[in-house]
């Protein structure tokens, strides 16, 4: 599958080993997709501002930028635990608005990368690594997965737009239910609520997530990303809005090379 494989460490140096499972990030090419993969597999890759550092190279680098889709999974047995809780529970207000400004705006990055992505979630999908899946444009899980916001029970609540993402997917009355009562959720109960697109066997999370990500690969660039950013609007403007941003898409879209040409062969 690994084509072209380039490495990241927690340092945010290419090649350098970020933990004892090796670097805390790697990236792989599939074709078109660029396969990018927590790596801290004996802490559930758990999110350390290492991890998010080097995650955030990662998607900003050139194997990233030079596909036309992601792929986001997580090695070992889980897709990701959530955030290292004992790296920020000492933080006051002003190191809080250093973290989002630093690795904690991975999530946003990520939301806002030009391809579109795909999370392969399996085993623990919680906290913040549900924040993590939130933020790709699709979710394949497989039936291992148990995904869940427990922030609110250590005081807290989900902050790197998993509130403001769970509330898109799932409306505002099975918000409350998904971020109050903290229930682990199985990747049917997920797919019920908005959570997952799609859910496939153990094991298959990864592949399927590839296939859709070449699948999506395959269309005009320039569509892919503009109707995402369209749905974006959808879900928060008012509906005139959103007609108005639909037609002057279309508008800029049709006159495209790519559109002219899929219109001819069609």
């Amino acid at each position: 599958m690994a084509k072209g494989g380039a490495r990241l460490g927690g340092a945010g140096r290419p090649g350098t080993a970020g933990s004892d499972d090796g670097p805390l990030v790697t990236v792989e090419r599939d074709g078109d997709v660029a396969i990018v993969r927590l790596n801290r597999p004996t802490k559930h890759n758990a999110l350390s501002t290492a991890l998010e550092a080097a995650l955030l190279e990662a998607i900003t680098g050139p194997a990233v930028a030079a596909s036309r889709a992601v792929v986001l999974a997580g090695n070992g047995r889980s897709f990701c635990a959530g955030a290292d809780v004992t790296e920020i529970r000492e933080l006051d207000a002003e190191g809080v608005l250093a973290y989002y400004r630093a690795s904690g705006q991975v999530y946003e990055v990520l939301a806002g990368l030009a391809q579109p992505s795909v999370a392969a979630l399996h085993g623990y999908c919680l906290g913040g690594g549900l924040e993590l899946a939130l933020a790709a444009t699709l979710r394949v899980a497989d039936d291992t997965a148990r995904l869940g916001f427990p922030e609110v029970g250590l005081g807290i609540l989900p902050s790197s737009g998993g509130t403001t993402r769970v509330v898109q997917a799932c409306g505002p009355l099975r918000a409350r239910e998904v971020l109050l009562l903290r229930r682990r959720y199985d990747a049917g109960q997920a797919a019920q609520l908005g959570l997952v697109t799609e859910v496939v066997p153990g094991g298959q999370a990864l592949a399927r997530a590839t296939e859709l990500a070449n699948d999506l690969a395959a269309l005009p660039a320039a569509a892919v990303e503009v109707v995402r950013q369209a749905v974006d609007v959808a879900a928060q403007a008012p509906s005139a809005a959103s007609l108005l941003v639909e037609r002057l898409a279309y508008a800029a879209l049709t006159t495209t090379t790519a559109a002219r040409s899929a219109q001819q062969a069609f």
